[in-house]
């Protein structure tokens, strides 16, 4: 930079010419101060935050915005310095640096009540267990955990500048508070010039928006390969991409102070929530294993699925045809290997691996509430939202509602939305809401009539025989496997076009409602996405767990979904029962979401690479990616909706928390190094919670708690199996034998109507159901075991509910909220600041008293000549 080469020059006269010796320091800096640098030209200043810009054909209208906007800033204290685009890599873009001096940074740190330290900490550190070795490989170095001593902390009193800990002024607010403050003041200067207000022409969003700037963004200190050549930097950057960001360093703890330190508190907890669940999930998966393990050893002594596959028993049973027509008949034994499978997840496990999980989701939201509330102390985030929420107000919300009324409280005329205003802009988003949800339901009918008739259209190019097993589509394939794995497919591919629709939707009514604080914004965009992504993800696998095969009907009364004329009679689950369809719907649908994730993200790691030649700081950190508001919104919805897949419906797939596991411990690794290497450096934000989305989890987990308890009951056979082995069983000793043949019901095949009789013969057929058989007073109804049965699968429901629930409800009233030390630690620092501040006051006080004092002594002599010169006067 040519103004750096002359104050280069200037300094090397100087030596040889030492007379002003005190301008040393000053050109020594701007010498050290290269091209990759967050300094100003004087090497002094701070950058803490750039504007970038371009010349185009709308140029003059936008050259105005900009003089107006900039020189607005001058006026609120910030100081600018611009760069030619003759200085920049494309000789396109112009960039405009800015600096908070010392006065703006304390004016908007008492504004904003950001909390600054007064005095070391005199609490002592938790002792280190005597085992510390076996945790040492999974430990980061002790600067990189604990990047700041811990300190006293107090909301910041531009009048009391004394009383806090300032070493030096240039250093005492970190980077992240800077460029925070920074930002604040941007989203709301005006650009409108002083003697023709217009409200709305107010804030950086909207000179983005309609292309006046082109980006605004904070720098990072360094490159993320290596270390800042200035030795004063911290490096920061390059310290979380060596010891976080590397997937090699996937079993390491996560440097979470640094994290906060570096890129905010909001990002802060976002990592430490997810490397939480992460740790949590491993629990599940351990025992997930082993109920999966239970399953594959008891293989052997699965009586019912060696009635199934023995050729006297099923190979002589002939089942009815699955539909109306062109299906056939087909043996009981030609179900072998899916009754094998089945077995896998529908075994005695699946009772105790449900209730386990439902403990586990308490264990996991209780032990976090714990780990929120450490960091909420250890990040002075406890008194956050009382303080300072309001002042968060979006500057959206103050250009867009003008209407404005007397405030009781603050004493103020604030903005507000009139009533009218905001029941309609409610009513138009439930309706849109409630459109979109629709739609989802009638993708949902359409896949379900696409199974019915893609089935039909199997059965009717079948080539077998008409008995003597289940017909193949190809060599392996059955006809129900066949429709199953393409409606999900299928299912999978409309859930990421219409959450690809919605996202935009959501985005729109939001906007449209003008949410008052960013944090009421997030919640009403939460809220929605969620909304309408449980209906997306969770519907299909709802339908096969709760209605699929329950709404049959039996062999000559068959039920269809839209009316006998329709020809599209209701599904009955597959040979091997609805259980292992479940598990193959949620694979799929689990399975493929994340892929597609990962997917996404892993062509990103090869889109961009550092590059070769060196060129500014500020040029760098442009031709990264933004990290949009939304970024770490769909982090959450992507980790939420998983957390529903693991929980709502794992009775039917044990291994659901072990692919969750792997999938969240390479998540944590890409986004890390997506936001160290990829993303811009974004705005600091404070957040106190996960806010939210803690309220859904709980949703979440209370009703996987019923979903669990209904899957057993009426999805698996465990229920009907455990009726028969203590109460139907022949002979005296229990045992499973004749369960197969109890469980199914006779029907005479020539009394079904010519409409359901299939096209090739006449066969004696059994049907799986608990109806009296044909001759008897009451054939076709319901048998007394099947009453049975159906008691108890409610009572299995009621029994594990109230149990589940009885346990969690115990366990969260054992396990309290907040650490006895940790509520210790915040009295005591309260008591401190409040004990400090009336210190400082008396002594400020007694330093004013002696000061008058003196001064009335110095002036007691000259008392006499004063009166005598009045009198004269």
């Amino acid at each position: 930079m040519p103004s750096q080469m002359a104050h280069c020059l200037y300094f090397t006269n100087l030596l040889a010419f030492p007379g002003s010796v005190s301008e040393w320091p000053y050109l020594k800096k701007a010498c050290q101060a290269g091209k990759d640098t967050v300094y100003f030209k004087d090497g002094v200043r701070h950058i803490d935050f750039v504007l970038s810009y371009v010349d185009d054909k709308d140029g003059d209208k936008k050259a105005e915005r900009r003089r107006e906007f900039e020189a607005n800033l001058e006026k609120a204290g910030l100081e600018l310095e611009a760069e030619d685009k003759s200085e920049s890599g494309d000789r396109k873009t112009y960039y405009l640096k800015i600096h908070a001096p010392w006065e703006v940074l304390a004016t908007y740190a008492d504004v904003l009540k950001i909390k600054v330290p007064f005095k070391a900490s005199d609490i002592p550190k938790a002792q280190e267990v005597h085992l510390e070795w076996l945790t040492q490989p999974f430990r980061l170095p002790d600067n990189i955990m604990m990047p700041e001593p811990d300190y006293f902390t107090a909301p910041f009193d531009k009048s009391k500048v004394d009383f806090f800990l300032i070493d030096d002024k240039d250093t005492f607010f970190p980077p992240s508070t800077r460029n925070r403050i920074v930002y604040y003041i941007l989203t709301r200067c005006p650009y409108y010039k002083e003697d023709c207000k217009e409200e709305d022409k107010t804030g950086i969003k909207r000179l983005l928006n309609n292309g006046t700037y082109t980006s605004a963004y904070p720098l990072h200190d360094c490159k993320y390969w290596k270390k800042a050549e200035d030795m004063q930097c911290d490096s920061e950057r390059y310290h979380l991409y060596r010891y976080w960001a590397r997937f090699l360093c996937f079993y390491k703890k996560q440097p979470l102070n640094l994290i906060k330190k570096y890129y905010g508190e909001k990002i802060g907890i976002y990592f430490a929530w997810l490397g939480f669940y992460t740790e949590m999930l491993f629990f599940a998966a351990v025992m997930g294993v082993i109920c999966f393990v239970y399953g594959v050893l008891s293989y052997e002594d699965n009586i019912t699925s060696k009635e199934i596959c023995d050729p006297e028993i099923g190979g002589m049973i002939v089942m009815c045809p699955l539909c109306d027509k062109k299906c056939r008949y087909w043996k009981l034994n030609s179900t072998c290997l899916s009754s094998w499978q089945s077995h896998l997840f529908d075994n005695e496990g699946t009772v105790f691996f449900a209730m386990f999980m439902g403990i586990w989701v308490t264990l996991f939201l209780e032990f976090w509430k714990r780990r929120q509330a450490r960091l909420e102390y250890e990040w002075d985030l406890v008194d956050f939202e009382e303080e300072q929420q309001q002042l968060q107000i979006r500057p959206e919300y103050e250009l867009k509602c003008t209407g404005r009324r007397f405030n009781r409280i603050t004493q103020e005329m604030e903005p507000y939305l009139p009533f009218p205003s905001k029941c309609a802009r409610f009513c138009l988003s439930g309706a849109t809401v409630l459109f979109w949800t629709c739609l989802i339901v009638a993708c949902i009918i359409g896949v379900i009539a696409y199974r019915l008739a893609v089935y039909a259209a199997f059965a009717s190019v079948m080539k077998d025989s008409p008995t003597s097993k289940i017909q193949l589509v190809g060599s392996l394939i059955t006809p129900q496997l066949a429709t199953s794995v393409t409606a999900s497919c299928i299912n999978f591919v409309i859930i990421l076009i219409l959450n690809f629709l919605y996202e935009h939707v959501a985005i729109w009514i939001t906007d449209m409602e003008i949410p008052k604080t960013h944090l009421e914004y997030e919640n009403k965009l939460t809220m929605k996405m969620f909304m309408f992504q449980f209906v997306n993800y969770y519907s299909s696998c709802f339908y096969v767990a709760f209605f699929k095969g329950k709404f049959v009907g039996y062999p000559g009364n068959y039920s269809y979904m839209f009316g006998k004329w329709s020809m599209l009679r209701n599904e009955e689950c597959a040979p091997g029962g609805c259980l292992i369809e479940l598990t193959t719907q949620l694979l799929i649908v689990m399975a493929g979401k994340q892929m597609v994730g990962n997917a996404q993200e892993a062509l990103s790691i090869y889109w961009r690479s550092h590059p070769k030649s060196t060129y500014s700081r500020w040029e760098q950190d442009h031709d990264l990616q933004n990290f949009s508001q939304y970024g770490l919104f769909y982090e959450y919805l992507e980790m939420v909706i998983q957390f529903g897949f693991i929980t709502l419906f794992v009775a039917s797939f044990p291994l659901a928390p072990l692919l969750a596991l792997f999938n969240n411990i390479l998540e944590v690794r890409v986004d890390a190094w997506k936001l160290t290497t990829q993303f811009r450096r974004p705005v600091a934000a404070k957040a106190r919670n996960i806010g939210a989305w803690k309220e859904i989890l709980n949703v979440v987990a209370i009703l996987s708690v019923v979903t669990n308890a209904f899957i057993v009951a009426f999805t698996s056979d465990m229920i009907p199996r455990l009726v028969y082995l203590y109460a139907y069983h022949p002979g005296n000793k229990a045992t499973m034998r004749g369960y197969i043949t109890n469980s199914l019901s006779f029907y005479n095949i020539s009394q079904i109507p010519e409409d359901n009789l299939p096209e090739h013969g006449e066969n004696p057929s059994w049907y799986r159901d608990y109806r009296y058989p044909p001759g008897h007073e009451k054939q076709y109804t319901h048998t007394m075991q099947f009453w049975h049965i159906l008691a108890a699968k409610l009572a299995f429901i009621v029994i594990m509910e109230h149990v589940v629930f009885v346990v969690k409800f115990f366990v969260a009233w054992l396990i309290p909220d907040v650490p006895v030390g940790i509520k210790s630690h915040i009295k005591r620092e309260r008591f401190l600041v409040q004990e400090y501040l009336h210190n400082y006051e008396v002594e400020k006080l007694k330093m004013q008293l002696s000061q008058s004092c003196s001064l009335a002594t110095e002036t007691a002599p000259l008392l006499p000549s004063m009166l005598a010169l009045s009198c004269f006067t």
